[in-house]
């Protein structure tokens, strides 16, 4: 299977950011590294970020895109 090279580039930058953001969340979840409440939700909100930019990055690799304003449920 033959991807796009700019298609391929974003999908690898947008999952090593991802998995960056994951890893600092699992310091904090498993291994019990502590954050100040605000500090941990700006964790969450970066991780959840970076997941919906690997996902559309995922997509557009595999030429699943959907129409700009549809949601996931094709509403």
């Amino acid at each position: 299977m033959r991807f796009d090279a700019d298609r391929q580039q974003e999908y690898q930058r947008a999952y090593r950011a991802w998995q960056q953001q994951l890893d600092s969340l699992h310091r904090v979840v498993l291994d019990g590294e502590t954050l100040e409440p605000p500090k941990l939700k700006g964790l969450l909100n970066r991780e959840a970020r970076a997941k919906e930019r690997y996902d559309a990055a995922r997509e557009a690799l595999l030429g699943l895109e959907t129409a700009q304003g549809d949601d996931q449920f094709g509403l």
